[in-house]
């Protein structure tokens, strides 16, 4: 298992190498299937024994509960908007993620800072810039990017709330008709901003338009190999602890 680390400079008086948990991202727009995706992987790493927790945007104590309802009124601007949320994702990381991880939990996050980034390039700002605000992040052990087009994500969304989010169709930035019509090209850019973050950090791009089943099963295979990775180095780590004792008292007692 690769020792954790910081995309930048980290946070202060953090050492990544006690972060013995294990940092789950599932990525995707509304309606790509994240809340399901995440609920069955819980399910599926609690049976198997390990305690999970899941965090995800405005959820943070200090700013959620403001920046949700700020966004009720519809009104922030782009630079409140980035910032609102780039707290709420440090405020997380500093009180959940790391405690977490230091306590060897799996962490469940509903979306990162990809999904901030990519809605603050659609929005102009430059991709170095974010890079970094972001610098404090910890690299997640895997991302899942759900990718479903823009259509499909409309549809979903319709059949479960029964109408489109004024964010998430980028009413703020554009306007080319109705809001669906809306949607469908602010998905559109979105998707393709993930592919550039995808080149980039290197993460895992999963074909969101099947079964939530086929889906959960492509993930389990891939989070399996992590743990059993991630597994065998604790119990190399134990096993090289254990030699080193055996060799400090066989120094103190010689035959």
């Amino acid at each position: 298992m690769k020792t954790k680390h910081f995309y930048g400079k980290g946070l202060p008086n953090v050492d990544p190498s006690l972060l013995k948990g294990t940092l789950i991202v599932i990525e995707g727009s509304d309606g790509a299937g994240r809340s399901t995706q995440i609920g069955l992987l819980r399910d599926w790493l609690e049976r198997k024994g390990y305690p999970t927790v899941v965090v995800g945007l405005k959820r943070s104590e200090l700013v959620g509960e403001a920046l949700a309802a700020a966004m009720q009124g519809n009104t922030l601007n782009a630079t409140t908007l980035k910032l609102f949320y780039a707290t709420d994702f440090a405020d997380q990381l500093e009180r959940v993620i790391i405690p977490s991880l230091k306590a060897g939990f799996v962490v469940l996050a509903d979306r990162y800072i990809y999904t901030l980034m990519a809605r603050d390039i659609a929005r102009g700002s430059a991709l170095d810039w974010l890079k970094d605000i972001y610098g404090f992040a910890l690299v997640p052990d895997a991302v899942f990017y759900l990718n479903v087009n823009p259509k499909t994500l409309a549809e979903r969304n319709f059949q479960k709330r029964g109408y489109l989010d004024y964010w998430e169709s980028g009413m703020d930035i554009m306007r080319v008709g109705g809001m669906y019509d809306n949607f469908i090209k602010y998905q559109g850019k979105l998707h393709r901003v993930f592919e550039t973050l995808q080149k980039e950090f290197g993460f895992t791009t999963v074909h969101g338009g099947r079964s939530a089943f086929k889906i959960a099963k492509e993930i389990r295979n891939r989070i399996e190999k992590i743990l059993s990775a991630s597994s065998a180095a604790e119990k190399s780590a134990m096993a090289l602890e254990i030699s080193s004792v055996n060799n400090i008292h066989s120094d103190d007692h010689p035959a």
